[in-house]
C-alpha cells in the first residue's frame, strides 16, 4: 500500500512521516491553511531521502507557476486538484516525473481525469481538503487499469475499512492526522500508517488493483511509480 501524507508545512512532520513508513509527502501550493512557499518546500525536500516522493499540490494555477515551483522546490511529482485540462498538464515544462490527477468521486471529473496521461487518479470528496468521507460505492465501475489513490476524510479509525472496501493502490491523508491545520499529530500519524500497511498485508498484495500507465496487459502492478529518482 502506497501511503502519502499531504499538507506538510514543516520539516518535523515530513521527517516523522518518512520515519513511520510513508512513501510520499505532499506540499500544498494552492490557497489553503496548509499552503507553503516553494522555498519552504525546498528546505524540507533537501532533508528527505531520495526515494521519498515529493508532491506539489496545485489547484487552478497556470503552467508557468507550476513549472517554476517544481523547479525551485525540487519536486518529483505534480498533483492537479482543480479544473486543469490535459493540454495544460502537457504544457508543464519540464514534465514532472509523476503526474497525479485528482477528481471528486461520483462526478464527471472522474471520466475527464482518464483523459490525462497521468500515473494515478486520486479520488476525493466534492470538497477536497475538507476532511469529509464520500460514499465509497462511487468507486465501483472506475477503470482499474489506472492506479487509484483514495483520499477524502481518511483517518486512523477508517483507513483499514476503506482499504478493504475500495481496494485502492494507495491512500492519501491530510486533515485526518492533524493536531491543528498544518501540524500533524504524531500518534494519529503513526496509527494511520500502521493500519494502512496492516490492512494491505492482511488482504494480500496480489489482490490489489491499480497499475501504471502503459500496462499493455491490463494487469495490476504493485510496484512503485515508474520514475527514476535522483540519488
Amino acid at each position: 500500500m502506497w501511503v502519502k501524507i499531504c499538507g506538510i508545512t514543516n520539516e518535523e512532520d515530513a521527517l516523522l512521516s518518512v520515519a513511520l513508513g510513508a512513501d510520499a509527502v505532499g506540499f500544498v501550493f494552492a490557497p489553503s491553511p496548509r499552503q507553503v512557499t516553494a522555498s519552504t518546500a525546498r528546505d524540507i525536500v533537501r532533508r528527505l531521502p531520495p526515494e521519498i516522493m515529493t508532491v506539489g499540490v496545485f489547484r487552478d494555477q497556470d503552467a508557468r507557476f507550476l513549472s517554476s515551483t517544481v523547479l525551485e522546490a525540487g519536486l518529483q511529482a505534480v498533483q492537479l486538484h482543480g479544473h486543469e485540462t490535459p493540454a495544460m498538464a502537457a504544457s508543464i515544462n519540464p514534465r514532472p516525473r509523476v503526474l497525479i490527477v485528482a477528481a471528486a468521486a461520483g462526478t464527471p471529473a472522474v471520466e475527464r481525469a482518464v483523459d490525462f496521461d497521468a500515473d494515478a487518479i486520486l479520488l476525493d470528496a466534492v470538497d477536497p481538503g475538507g476532511g469529509a468521507v464520500f460514499d465509497w460505492d462511487l468507486v465501483e465501475g472506475i477503470d482499474r487499469r489506472r492506479r487509484i489513490i483514495l483520499a477524502g476524510g481518511l483517518d486512523p479509525d477508517n483507513v483499514a475499512t476503506a482499504i478493504g472496501r475500495v481496494r485502492p493502490w494507495g491512500v492519501d491523508v491530510s486533515t485526518g492526522v492533524e493536531a491543528s491545520p498544518g501540524r500533524k499529530d504524531p500518534r494519529k500519524l503513526r496509527s494511520f500508517i500502521r493500519r494502512a500497511l496492516d490492512a494491505d498485508t492482511s488482504a494480500g498484495a496480489g489482490d490489489r488493483p491499480g497499475s501504471a500507465r502503459g500496462e499493455e496487459d491490463g494487469r495490476p502492478d504493485d510496484g512503485p511509480f515508474d520514475c527514476e529518482y535522483d540519488t
